[in-house]
């Protein structure tokens, strides 16, 4: 009798140079699981999500990318605490004919924070690059830190900076800066945020979202100022393990 497959995959629109399957196809072969398949699943519109889904079998979790972090959220039956309190899920577990929505985004984050954040940096401010779905989860983190932000966008609201008011003065207030935004992202390799950075110091720690390439635009411009650099992979392998977790959870 063929054992029944567990099938897992990832949501999202442009998914070709997705990280997601190369390293589960490694987690199956590691852990000498031969039950599972990990799949892209991309959508042109999130609003076709329903009637696909009517049409799979065997699916057991799904990864959830950009630009679907928040409008996939209406096609869910519940949501963890962390996941409501974000408004963003990038993992979905199917648990009695239920959709129920995460955020392992936040753990990414933190985890991969925590192990490059100084005791100065931390006492220090942030500033978060963007203010798109992942810019949410980071949002939490910052606060569950206890480390004040500002939000930075391209077009603010009253409680957001402008890049253009991103100054020396208020660079040296936030020695934390995360790029929540693609600038960067292969293909697009020259790109990045705008911002002076000339006012960078050793003090200062660049922690990108991106991770392809492994040095970006931003990275680079701190690393020539003597700062600290991170960029996403620690993140991106911590919140599909954590994904895996879930998915596995009572199983």
């Amino acid at each position: 009798m063929e054992q029944k497959r567990r099938r897992f995959g990832l949501v999202g629109k442009e998914l070709k140079h997705s990280f997601s399957p190369t390293y589960f196809a490694q987690k199956f072969e590691q852990c000498g699981i031969n039950d599972a398949s990990y799949e892209l699943f991309s959508f042109a519109a999130i609003s076709d999500f329903p009637v696909w889904l009517r049409q799979q079998k065997n699916l057991v979790g799904l990864n959830v990318t950009i630009p679907y972090k928040q409008a996939i959220i209406p096609y869910l039956d519940r949501l963890s605490p962390a996941a409501q309190a974000v408004g963003a899920v990038n993992t979905i577990a199917f648990r009695n004919n239920l959709l129920i929505g995460h955020n392992t985004d936040i753990w990414g984050f933190e985890q991969s924070l925590l192990a490059c954040l100084t005791e100065q940096q931390r006492a220090s401010r942030a500033l978060i690059l963007g203010t798109g779905g992942a810019a949410l989860a980071v949002s939490y983190v910052l606060q569950q830190l206890q480390i004040p932000y500002q939000l930075v966008s391209r077009k603010p609201t009253a409680a957001q900076l402008a890049y253009q008011q991103i100054d020396a003065t208020i660079l040296q207030q936030h020695l934390v800066l995360i790029n929540t935004t693609p600038l960067g992202m292969y293909p697009n390799l020259q790109t990045l945020p705008e911002l002076d950075y000339s006012a960078v110091t050793p003090h200062h720690l660049l922690f990108d979202l991106v991770y392809n390439p492994a040095v970006t635009a931003f990275l680079q411009q701190g690393k020539n100022q003597g700062a600290t650099i991170q960029n996403g992979l620690p993140m991106l392998e911590l919140q599909a393990d954590k994904a895996w977790e879930i998915w596995n959870e009572n199983t």
